[in-house]
């Protein structure tokens, strides 16, 4: 298993890797062994991929850094949040209708359900949704909990309980979970009977991921449309499933995608979607990752 330090070294060749191949990558692939000490500070990476572009943030475990959630009242931009939380990077997350600014995502912050999903009148009553409500209520998401004096972060479906001796600080949810496997049916986001597929999952398209490694460490992932390339460019749920296992993750989870996909770090914007001229659209989110130092 390739550990968060290994990442920095074997993503060297990883543009070189992805530019070579058109199709979904595959996991198969040999890719060189490199054992250096793993860091510990935030790493920032871009790829270039065959049709997107990967801004990609690396949290090493046991670190001076937290990954926790957030939830604004009012949609604001990454920068905005990062303005008002004085975050080192922030992710966009859950998912939320922007018709009235209701999350469709559970959200936990500082062990307080602050969103559920419940409460969403348009959700609740869209009569197209009521057979899958059962499994939007119980989708996956991002986890933080407090085990002692030790933070943990996990990817779980809502109704899975806390590990034992652990509290649950922060969580917030999307999905389908990706990785150990894609369940985009279980969730209810396919529904192949119905032809129904709620995310575009095999289309490209500006996406947003997070993951886990093994030892605990915290990978954030947004790709990006190319400019010159608006109607067919980004990344579908397959590739990205394989692009978070390349990178190292062994639990990994989609997030809220489309125009909402945006990444904030040190004083620089990455925005995800771009319009039929190729330029960048900037939508307001409502809940996000916020990477803070402890």
């Amino acid at each position: 298993m390739r550990k968060i330090g290994l990442l920095g070294l074997t993503l060297v060749s990883l543009g070189t890797w992805f530019s070579l191949r058109s199709s979904p990558p595959s996991i198969s692939s040999a890719l060189p062994t490199i054992k250096p000490s793993p860091p510990k500070t935030i790493r920032y990476l871009e790829r270039i991929l065959p049709q997107g572009i990967a801004h990609i943030l690396l949290i090493p475990a046991n670190s001076r850094f937290v990954v926790a959630g957030a939830l604004s009242a009012k949609v604001n931009t990454v920068e905005e949040f990062a303005q008002k939380r004085k975050a080192l990077a922030i992710l966009n997350a859950g998912f939320f209708d922007p018709a009235n600014q209701k999350s469709t995502s559970y959200v936990v912050v500082a062990g307080k359900l602050v969103a559920d999903p419940k409460d969403n009148e348009r959700l609740v009553n869209n009569p197209q949704l009521k057979p899958y409500l059962a499994q939007i209520f119980n989708r996956t998401e991002f986890r933080r909990y407090q085990c002692g004096q030790t933070i943990r972060y996990s990817i779980a479906l809502h109704n899975e309980s806390a590990p034992a001796d652990c509290q649950l600080v922060d969580a917030i949810g999307a999905g389908p979970r990706l990785l150990p496997e894609l369940t985009l049916v279980q969730e209810s986001f396919v529904d192949n009977a119905l032809v129904r597929d709620a995310l575009g999952s095999n289309q490209l398209n500006a996406r947003t991921a997070v993951g886990i490694t093994r030892d605990g460490s915290i990978i954030l992932v947004m790709v990006a449309q190319k400019p010159s390339q608006p109607n067919n460019s980004g990344i579908s749920l397959v590739q990205l499933a394989d692009l978070m296992k390349i990178l190292g993750a062994s639990e990994a989870m989609n997030l809220d995608g489309g125009s909402s996909s945006s990444l904030y770090y040190l004083g620089k914007t990455f925005y995800g979607k771009v319009d039929l001229q190729g330029n960048l659209i900037k939508r307001p989110v409502q809940s996000v990752l916020l990477v803070q130092e402890k």
